[in-house]
Parts: C-alpha cells; structure tokens; sequence
C-alpha cells in the first residue's frame, strides 16, 4: 500500500509535562518529544495493547546539559546517536564529540501535517542539519527517514545508531538472519561475564529475561550484514517487533543488553549501524565512517512493524 493512503491521525498531546506529538493508526499508536531529542517515548501495538519502550519510571524528564553522560538521563524510550555513540575527538582540529552524540541532548524543532512529522536539529562541534521524518508505511509498519547535510566548507565523517531502549517484561529473543546466527558474534562490551574482544555464538546470547543481575553487555555482528532485519519475539505473549534497513545504506549491526547495569529494568538496543563500531574516531580510522561533502546530503530510512502470532 502507498504510504499516501494509510489512515493516519496525527495529534498534539503532552507526555510528562512535555509537549508531544502522537501519530497512529488502527494498529500502531508512536508519540515522541521534540524538545527531548525527538525521543520516541512511546510505541504501543494496539492490537495487544504491548508497549515496546522503557518509560522514565520515577526518573524525571528533564533536558539534559550538552555533553553530559547518557547514563545519568532518564534512560528511556528511542533516542538518536550522532555523529558518535563513545566519546571521543575526530578530524585534525581534534573535535570532541560527547557521550552517545550531540543529537539526544538536544531540542529539535518539529513540523507535523496530517501523516507524517518531521524534526530536525542543528549540530554543535559539527555543522550538520539532521532530520528524521516518521510516517507509516501500512497499518503495522513505522517508516523513519532520515537525512544529514553538510553545512560547512570541509568534508567530516558520522556514525549513526538509534538507540531504542526495547523494554523485556517477559522473556524476549533477539531474532536474526540464518546468515548471521551462522556467525559469532564480536563482543565489544563484556560486563560482568563476558570478555571484550571475544567472539560468542548468537544462540548463547539471544534469549533475554526480566530478572535484573546487574549486568550490561553489547555485541556486533562481525563485518557487514547482508539481509539486513533484526528482531525481537515474546513466545509467551506472541509479541514481536521487526526493524528492516537497506544493508547498502546501513551494513552494521549492534546489540546492547541492558539487564540492570544502566537501567532499572531490563532493555534490549537493537542497532543497526553506519559505522563500525562505537566510536566515531575507531569507524574513521578503519573505514567504515562515511563522509559527507560540503554542500551535500546523505539519505537513510528504517523500517519498524509490530505484530502478534
């Protein structure tokens, strides 16, 4: 079905003292904030009733200082890492870029009709304009399309990674492609049982459950990917998520499992990447961080459907 004729009600509500916009159809219910890095605080599955997003709890919604620590937010809902998720510096000025980017930290404006919403932000070490535009593809499937432009005189690399934080109230499995469960994947992260640097089979690691032990960890797997989905299912309540990208646009993926380490509840990142891996500085010096001439443009789009078996 073309996107242009999916029914779409979008609406101006307020989300923890917050303004927010909501866009749903009869399946699918997404309210963000723009004033909060665009963050997505909300995707509900009407059908069931699941919502898919670790809400604040008793932290407080509040907008972060520039360049403070992602881990001392409020650790909720979908935000954005751009141009980098690790600190670090790039280019030959030595520019730093702060913890999981600029773009989460920040306010964006937004600009709402009657199917889609757009938002956009303006970067601070680098001079950038991001946008991501959401609209529904079909009554089940959330479209994210995302754009960046160079609004300087010199050439500079990104990475990008959403970072949606998929809340685990039951058992929950991250899905994947035969062609990558086939291969190990590259701890990058080892918490507490785990060894940075070490490879581990998927089929060990998939399967997440809600009981906190304190642990955090996160895999990538090696090299670039060829279908490009990821998942999440729920076999007791049938719940399951799909995110789907054009490997050729987006050729990484990432994992983060967060089982009590930085949140108070558990929480599955599923992330597919532009850039390997982390840090912005590491994806420069190994290649995989594209550029962006002055005066130009690169264009993106991620795909997210909800269902029930």
């Amino acid at each position: 079905m073309s996107e242009s004729f999916v029914r779409t009600k979008v609406t101006a509500s307020e989300y923890r003292g917050w303004p927010s916009i909501v866009l749903e159809t009869e399946l699918m219910r997404v309210e963000l904030i723009p004033g909060l890095g665009a963050k997505l605080v909300s995707l509900r599955y009407k059908a069931t009733g699941k919502e898919w997003l670790v809400d604040a709890g008793s932290r407080a919604l509040r907008q972060p200082a520039y360049g403070s620590s992602f881990g001392q937010a409020d650790m909720s809902g979908w935000d954005e890492c751009f141009p980098t998720i690790d600190p670090c510096t790039v280019g030959a000025d030595n520019i730093f870029l702060p913890d999981h980017g600029e773009l989460w930290a920040l306010p964006w404006t937004a600009e709402a009709n009657e199917e889609s919403v757009t938002c956009s932000v303006q970067g601070v070490a680098l001079p950038y304009l991001f946008s991501r535009n959401l609209r529904f593809s079909s009554a089940d499937t959330l479209r994210m399309n995302y754009r960046v432009a160079n609004l300087g005189d010199r050439p500079f690399p990104y990475l990008w990674v959403p970072h949606p934080q998929f809340a685990v109230t039951e058992p929950t499995r991250i899905e994947l492609p035969p062609s990558e469960r086939e291969a190990e994947a590259v701890c990058v992260f080892g918490g507490l049982h785990h060894v940075t640097g070490e490879r581990y089979r998927w089929d060990e690691l998939t399967l997440v459950g809600e009981r906190q032990n304190g642990d955090g960890r996160k895999y990538y797997a090696p090299g670039r990917w060829e279908e490009g989905w990821c998942g999440l299912s729920a076999p007791i309540s049938g719940n399951w998520l799909r995110l789907q990208v054009d490997p050729r646009e987006v050729p990484y993926f990432g994992v983060w499992i967060d089982e009590g380490m930085g949140n108070d509840r558990n929480a599955i990142a599923l992330e597919p990447s532009i850039g390997y891996y982390d840090s912005l500085e590491r994806a420069a010096e190994n290649g995989s961080a594209p550029s962006v001439a002055p005066g130009s443009s690169h264009e993106w789009s991620l795909e997210l459907r909800l269902g029930v078996k």
